[in-house]
Formats: C-alpha cells, structure tokens, sequence
C-alpha cells in the first residue's frame, strides 16, 4: 500500500484540545498530536512539531489515501475521535486525558494520555509514527523497546522519561511497520512508569469513567434560551480544561509562540494566569455555575497576596510563580516558520492598573453568589481595600494598558475604566458585606476617576472615546465601557463609540484592536475578542439583526470542532495565535447568551 504524508488540509490551526485539568493535548485532524506538555501544562513539551515539523516530534496514526477522516468529540464531552474510514475497513481513534473522581473524592487525573483504536469494520492497515522529543526537542531523544513499555530519555537523562505502553507488538510500533487491525488495541503514553502492567480492558474503564465525568459537568451547565447551546457548552468545555486544578489558575491558552500573524514576531508564551483573563473567565464561568472553579481561583488570588502592602503583578505561572523569565527556543524554526519561539513572558513585570478593576469586579461577583462566606469575606476584604489603596495613588499614573506595549507607558482609557470599576465594585462589596460604612469615603474617589474619563477620554473629532488620552486613536476596548457599567448603551456618547469603531477598526466582519502602530508595526490579524465584544455593543444599542449576522459569520470562521484561536487571519480567515483562547471563548459564551430563541 502506498503510505504517503497525510491528507492536504486545510492550512489552519485545525487541530482539537484534550484535557484533564492538569495538562492537555493538540491532536490535528488527521490524527497527529503535534503538542503536549507533561506532567502539566507549563512543562516543557515532549511532542511539539507545532512549533517546527522537522524537530519537534509527534504521534500520528498513518493510512493510506483511500481513507476519509474525520473529527469530532464525543457529545458533551472533552474526548475526541477521529474517524478512518476507506468504505471497506474502517476504525475510530479515541483520545482523551483520564479524568475522573475516585471513591475518596480525589480526582484521578494522571499526566498521561489514551489512544484507543476501536475497529469498526474490515481489516484496516495502519502505521505508527512515534516520534517524542522530550525538552521542547532540546539535545538528542533516545527511544528504547522494553519488556512491557517503549521508553524515550533525553539526553541520556534517565529522569526525564516518556513511557509508551500498548497491546501492538511494541517493535513494530517502534520500527513504524504496516500494522493489520484485527481488534481493537491501545495506546498510553505516561510521564510515569506504571507499577502494574496495563491492558486494554483498564483503557476502556478509564474511558467510561472519563466520558462519565465530563457528562455529569456538563449536565451541571444551564441550557439558555438560545440558538447557541451547542456553541456555549463547548466553549465551556474549552475554558474547564484551560484551568489548573492544582491551584485555582486559569491559564490564557494551552500554547506558546503561535504567531498572531505568519512570518512576524508577535509570538508569546500564554501558559500562564493573568489576572485579566482568568478574572474574566471566573464571571463567565460564575453565569454557568460551576462554582468550585470560581471558589479555587479566589483561593488562588488570596494565597498570591499574603501580604496586605503586596503589589499585585499582571500574571503568575500557574503555580503562583512570580518570576517567568522570557527566554527563546532558537533552535526551533517555529509555527510556519514564524520564529522566534518563546517560553517565559516579560510582560510580568508591566504595570497595568486594569488589572484591579477586572479582579475587584470577579471579587463582586463572587461575594454577590456567595453572600454567608463571612470567612472569606474578611480575607476577601482585605484585598478590596488594598486594592482600592493601590487605586487611589495610582490611577493617575500612565502605564502599559491591556494590550501590553513594552515601550512607552501612556493614559489609556481602558485602564482608568478599569480603576473607576475597582472603585465602583468595592462601593458596592461594602454595601453587602458591612452596609456600606466604608463605602462613604470612597463615592468621591469614584466620582473623581469619572470626570477625569469624561472629560479626557472623549474626541469630538473623532466622535469617539478614545485609545488614551490626548490622541485620536480608537481601540476595540472602549467598548468595555458599557458592560462594565460606565455608560448606558443607549447614551449618545457609547452610540456614536460604536459607529467610529464600526467605521474605522472593522473590515469584513472582523475587527482591528487599534490601527495605530505598537511595539512591532501596525497590526496585520483581527483579535478575535475584539469582534465579540463589537458583536455585543451592537446588540446593546439595538441593531440586533445586524448583531447575529456578523455573529453567525464570526462562528464560521471556527476550526472545524468549534474551537477559536487568538487571531483570525483578515483576508484568509485562518486562526492564527495561541490556541484554544481564553478570551476567545469566554467573550463567545457572553454574546451567545444575548440571543434568544
């Protein structure tokens, strides 16, 4: 048979992500899992072609080219199957990370992946293409065949191993032979070594017992009055896996260094928590009522500021590390040889004083459902009126805003929102926790923070707030302004916001963040929250239609499993940037539930 490369597809981020909470997968649609880190997400990867197809290794399910394939989860669920299928032999490829509750309470949740092979017709003929490279491919991976498992070590370390246990005759598997499925077989490649041998039987109850889980969270998620439940409960799905049990952090994407446009140098590490996205995706998760997210990333906050005088960064690595130095990967030649590749993220040293409204207002959120948590309160309580300190003596200041310019700091509008939003919710914190008696002292500051917006923010000429103050420069993140309850979506000033934005940031169907030049030239990719958020304005000032035209077009420009990146290419529409986003996500759960049946 003539095994040749896979399948043209189409050249977009079409791949799906696999989860457990604790680390996760890219699994491309003919197959190919082309990232993984393990044993969690910011560990270094041992599959990472992603990041260069020569170098970075991967796992890929090879056939011939008579065969269809096909993708798709598993309804209501984060396990995904990929579908062979020739008219006579044919077999589906089930993926998923374990995930489940054992009697104890504790969560199973091991860092490792299944790959189950189920035949379902004929006698299919296969390869196997097992090719880790462990260390972000950094030195030489060795890969061994062993009794009961196949081992691959990097540099001759023997601590940092893989092990890939299967029912395959394990040299074939290594030599990458023909291989005739007469069953069904397994895979399971493990940071580990397993104590006890493991067969087929125990994959096929791990499968149970994960497809179980993710059915009974799901369950927990309200159907809305809407046209997108489907949309809403996988983009649900794709924010739970993006979080780390471990600590309560929220990650901004499972990747680093997938460019925001092909061939540029817009490329980040996003494996960590910012305070920004995660607060963000705390509220939505909140409108979904999954509570013990919302309650494990206050947790989080809580233990990141032991300290009443500690100053709050924009981000921390996952497991509350403070220091997450930017450093390059210049041996790899990068998404479609977009380089350089990164790991670490300077931006942790930036000032943005959005940050304190964003995590004020999750605090809200979280103190408005949970109103007897008196415990809490008082820990929670500390942080408000730290927060509010940090405002007050800073919220003149300029600073590196939202969209994280590293050179000069200016008096972006969308910074001092935030800080009348800091104020505005800790008003209103006071006002449910202890009627409102510290609240007096703060209204003015309130008030103040206000004006200051009015009267600075606001170009006649360009009949528009504006991207900081003294320019004419408008940005996608003004539109903020009414969902955080500055301004009423039908006061002329937001009106007339959304028809310059309109005007001057959108161009077919997608939207620019700003058009004037940053750090590294004028941005060339639409920011896929951006569109959202302008998606959401137009419902608010009333062109609804309108709304849902531009929001069933933005929902076509998915992958094929629904899932978004952070980029949408402007002309060919491909997903560019990290993936899957956060942002992303959380910004189309919240304009979905706009809609009604």
């Amino acid at each position: 048979m003539d095994f040749k490369p896979s399948h043209p597809l189409q050249d977009n981020l079409n791949y799906g992500i696999i989860g457990n909470c604790k680390s996760s997968a890219l699994i491309n649609e003919d197959s190919s899992i082309d990232w993984c880190c393990l044993p969690q997400f910011d560990s270094p990867s041992v599959f990472g072609k992603i990041l260069d197809d020569h170098k970075g290794g991967s796992f890929k399910i090879e056939c011939d080219l008579s065969y269809q394939i096909k993708q798709k989860y598993l309804d209501k669920t984060a396990i995904l199957i990929t579908e062979f299928d020739n008219g006579s032999d044919a077999f589906q490829l089930i993926d998923f990370m374990p995930r489940y509750q054992k009697e104890n309470g504790v969560y199973h949740a091991p860092p490792e992946i299944s790959r189950l092979i189920k035949l379902t017709k004929g006698k299919p003929v296969l390869k196997i293409l097992y090719d880790p490279r462990l260390e972000y491919a950094q030195g030489e991976t060795k890969t061994y065949v062993k009794d009961d498992f196949i081992i691959s070590i990097v540099n001759d370390d023997r601590y940092d191993t893989l092990m890939l246990y299967t029912d395959f005759d394990k040299e074939a598997v290594f030599q990458g032979k023909s291989i005739t499925l007469d069953g069904d077989h397994f895979f399971k490649f493990s940071y580990n070594e397993k104590i006890n041998p493991f067969s087929i039987e125990e994959v096929k109850f791990d499968y149970e017992k994960t497809k179980v889980y993710w059915l009974n969270w799901c369950y927990k998620t309200p159907t809305f009055d809407s046209p997108y439940n489907i949309q809403i409960l996988r983009s649900a799905i794709t924010l739970k896996l993006l979080t780390f049990e471990k600590t309560g952090a929220v990650l901004a994407a499972a990747t680093t260094s997938l460019p925001e446009t092909i061939g540029e140098v817009r490329n980040w590490d996003y494996r960590f928590c910012w305070i920004r996205d995660a607060s963000m995706v705390i509220k939505v998760i909140t409108k979904l009522g999954h509570l013990k997210i919302v309650k494990e990333f206050i947790e989080f906050i809580i233990d990141l500021i032991p300290d009443k005088d500690e100053k709050l960064q924009i981000m921390y690595g996952i497991s509350g590390e403070k220091i997450l130095t930017e450093q390059t990967l210049d041996h790899l030649s990068g998404y479609k040889g977009s380089k350089p590749v990164r790991i670490g993220n300077a931006a942790y040293i930036q000032k943005q004083n959005d940050i304190y409204g964003i995590l004020m207002d999750a605090i809200h959120f979280h103190i408005e459902k949970y109103t007897d948590e008196t415990d809490k309160h008082e820990e929670l309580w500390s942080i408000v009126k730290s927060i509010v300190w940090v405002v007050e003596n800073n919220w003149k200041q300029a600073d590196k805003g939202i969209w994280e310019f590293r050179k000069e700091d200016r008096h972006f509008t969308f910074s001092k929102l935030l800080c009348w939003v800091a104020v505005d919710r800790a008003i209103k914190i006071s006002e449910i926790i202890q009627s409102g008696k510290s609240a007096k002292k703060w209204h003015s500051l309130r008030t103040e923070i206000y004006n200051d917006i009015i009267e600075n923010a606001w170009s006649e000429a360009a009949q528009s707030f504006t991207q900081s103050y003294g320019t004419e420069h408008l940005d996608a993140s003004v539109l903020l302004m009414e969902p955080y309850g500055f301004i009423d979506a039908k006061d002329p000033m937001y009106v007339k916001t959304v028809k310059a934005i309109e005007k001057e940031l959108s161009y077919e169907g997608l939207l620019f963040r700003y058009k004037n030049d940053d750090d590294f030239g004028t941005p060339s990719s639409s920011f896929t929250v951006c569109t959202f958020w302008f998606i959401n304005s137009l419902y608010k000032i009333g062109e609804e239609k309108k709304a849902k035209t531009m929001f069933d077009q933005l929902l076509s420009y998915s992958n094929h499993l629904g899932l978004f990146s952070e980029d949408i290419d402007f002309k060919s529409k491909r997903l560019l940037g990290n993936f899957p986003q956060a942002y992303s996500h959380l910004a189309l759960i919240d304009t979905a539930i706009l809609f009604k049946n």
